[in-house]
C-alpha cells in the first residue's frame, strides 16, 4: 500500500476512535500523577502550575466555542456513520486563520490536564503524541476535502496554516456567533475536561495522604457542572430550545 493510502486509512481509523483517546490518556495518567515526585515543587509554584493549567484547558475551550459558535450547517465535517461529509468549503472566520481550529482547541483543553500532573516529561511526550495522533487525522479529512471541491480547497489550504494561525487573511464570519450551539454541542466536552482535572487532583491527594478526599472543592465543581451538562442535555434531547435554523 502507499503511503499516501495508508496514511489517509490510518487517518480515518484514528477519526473514528478518537473517543477512547481519553480514556488512555486517564489510564496513562493514573502512574504518572502518583509516582511523580513534586516535593521539589514550592506551594506557589503548584499554584502557578495549577493556574496555567486552567488558562491553557480555558483556552482550548473558547477555540473550540468561537469555532462551532460560527459554524454554519454542511460545512466541512465528517460522521463517523456515513463516513466524510461536507457541502461546502468552511474557509471564513476562524477557519480563514487556520485550518483546524477545534483540534487546536481540543489540544490545549487535553494539555492543561496534563500540564496539572506536575510532570513535565509527560508534558512533552503527550504533545508529541497529540500531533502524530492528529497529523493523520488531519492528512484523510484534508485529502477527502481535496478530492471534493477541488482547487478551492487547494487555494484555501495554500494560505491558511494546520495549526498556527496567520491573521493576515482573515475574511468575517458568513454568520454571527451563536451561544445556542456552543451550549448543544460543548457540554459532554466541558465536562470530560473537569473530570480529568478533578482525576488528577484526587490522586495526587491520595498519593500524599493515602485516603481520597471528596470535601476538596474540584469535587463541588465538578458536581456543579455536572448539573449543567445534565440539564443542557435535557434541553437539547426534550426540547426546541437549543435549536437552530441553519446551524448543525
Amino acid at each position: 500500500m502507499a503511503l499516501i493510502h495508508s496514511f489517509e486509512k490510518s487517518g480515518n481509523w484514528l477519526f473514528k476512535h478518537r473517543g477512547e483517546l481519553p480514556i488512555a490518556l486517564f489510564v496513562l495518567a493514573l502512574p504518572i500523577v502518583y509516582f511523580t515526585n513534586s516535593e521539589w515543587l514550592s506551594d506557589e509554584h503548584e499554584i502557578l502550575i495549577t493556574v496555567i493549567s486552567i488558562v491553557l484547558s480555558l483556552l482550548g475551550f473558547m477555540i473550540r466555542a468561537y469555532s462551532i459558535g460560527t459554524t454554519p450547517k454542511g460545512t466541512s465535517g465528517r460522521n463517523t456513520k456515513e463516513g466524510q461529509v461536507a457541502e461546502q468549503l468552511n474557509s471564513t472566520g476562524i477557519y480563514s486563520v487556520l485550518r483546524h481550529p477545534l483540534y487546536v482547541g481540543n489540544y490545549f483543553m487535553w494539555i492543561g490536564i496534563v500540564l496539572f500532573t506536575f510532570n513535565f516529561s509527560f508534558f512533552i511526550i503527550i504533545s508529541l503524541a497529540f500531533w502524530l495522533y492528529y497529523e493523520r487525522i488531519m492528512f484523510a479529512e484534508e485529502r477527502f476535502l481535496e478530492k471534493k471541491f477541488g482547487q478551492s480547497y487547494l487555494e484555501w489550504s495554500l494560505l491558511t496554516h494546520a495549526f498556527i494561525p496567520s491573521f493576515k487573511n482573515y475574511k468575517p464570519n458568513v454568520i454571527p456567533f451563536s451561544i445556542k450551539s456552543v451550549l448543544r454541542r460543548e457540554y459532554s466536552g466541558v465536562l470530560a475536561t473537569v473530570i480529568g482535572f478533578v482525576f488528577v487532583d484526587q490522586i495526587r491527594y491520595y498519593a500524599y495522604h493515602g485516603i481520597y478526599n471528596f470535601n476538596r472543592l474540584s469535587i463541588s465543581f465538578l458536581i456543579l457542572t455536572a448539573l449543567i451538562a445534565l440539564l443542557l442535555r435535557s434541553l437539547k434531547h426534550y426540547t426546541k430550545f437549543l435549536q437552530e435554523e441553519g446551524r448543525s
